[in-house]
């Protein structure tokens, strides 16, 4: 390998909110960043947060967006934005000490033979260690409907995540598919410039309490979950504001979609707030398929932090990933 990450006693995959939340869990036992442990994340250097919309809004608040490590600057009630969420996790990083290794994409991961050595396969060259800690996000893929290969708009077909601002949508009719968090605030966004047709699966709102803005992934979310409107806004005060609100899309066709109430529309560009996948893409598939939970997986150790059906729940939080990061750092500090 390329960069020097060989005889750490342990390497973290990820520098975001869950791989900062395990560092500082070791930290706390005694482990030095950079001499005991590493921290490599695929980004050039850039935070995922920094590359949402401009205007995306945090559900939860000051108070429960913050890590043990330091706490969130602000009004305590006030709910943070997407860049003011990367600022903060790069005073974090400074402040723990850490400097992550970026631009190394993990690959793989599996154990030499029956030793205690965990083989980690990553861009830049393999590497051996003692423990492994998936911290790739629980919204690290884009979440693409079946039909989305099938739809040919004239103006733009985009996901959510490559959404910036109004300004990135040609004129004409907009569809957004999914009715969450997302989809609800692109939604009012470009209300104040486009025709919006949001298209939901369910007509009831809701909200993921003290959570980062997600749809669903590929394992059921676990955490606390009620029917509440976001920020206020119900679908029928969505409706009352102009945006009309439509039943799920089952279907598309060039430039047609199909409700499942069998209407159609053509409108000129989709958006897709169809949520994300976790980013275990990388990890063995019988540690995929069958998760031990509490963070600790079938081989022995690799852990994984920050993603729903691995860890604790609420663990996808910000202010709940600190539950896996200590677990993880008590099961590292004793292994032998």
């Amino acid at each position: 390998m390329r960069i020097g990450l060989s005889h750490r006693r342990a390497i973290i995959v990820g520098a975001g909110q869950a791989g900062l939340a395990v560092a500082a869990a070791l930290i706390s036992r005694g482990l030095s960043p950079q001499r005991d442990f590493v921290v490599v994340d695929q980004s050039p250097g850039v935070r995922s947060w920094e590359t949402r919309w401009t205007s995306l809004t945090l559900l939860s608040d000051v108070r429960h967006s913050t890590l043990p490590a330091l706490s969130f600057p602000g009004e305590p009630q006030s709910r943070p934005r997407a860049r003011e969420v990367a600022a903060y996790l790069s005073a974090v990083e400074k402040h723990l000490g850490i400097a992550p290794v970026w631009g190394v994409r993990a690959t793989g991961v599996r154990r030499l033979g029956s030793s205690a050595t965990l083989l980690l396969e990553t861009s830049a060259g393999s590497v051996q260690t003692r423990n492994v800690v998936c911290a790739t996000g629980a919204n690290s893929r884009p979440r693409l409907p079946a039909w989305a290969g099938d739809i040919a708009p004239p103006g733009r077909l985009m996901h959510s995540s490559a959404y910036r601002s109004a300004a990135d949508v040609p004129p004409g009719d907009v569809l957004i598919v999914g009715g969450g968090n997302a989809g609800a605030q692109i939604a009012r966004e470009l209300s104040g410039t486009h025709r919006v047709t949001l298209a939901v699966r369910n007509p009831r709102r809701y909200r993921h309490v003290a959570t980062f803005p997600r749809a669903a992934g590929s394992r059921k979310r676990l955490g606390s979950i009620r029917p509440e409107p976001l920020f206020g806004d119900s679908y029928a005060q969505l409706q009352r504001d102009g945006i009309d609100v439509v039943p799920a899309v089952v279907g598309a066709s060039d430039a047609d979609v199909t409700l499942a109430d069998g209407r159609r529309l053509a409108p000129a560009s989709v958006i897709l707030a169809a949520g994300f996948l976790p980013g275990d893409d990388w990890l063995p598939t019988e540690v995929r398929d069958a998760p031990l939970g509490r963070t600790r997986t079938s081989v022995p150790g690799l852990f994984v932090a920050g993603m729903p059906g691995y860890g604790h729940p609420g663990s996808e939080n910000l202010d709940g990933v600190w539950r896996d990061a200590a677990t993880i750092a008590r099961h590292i500090a004793n292994r032998p």
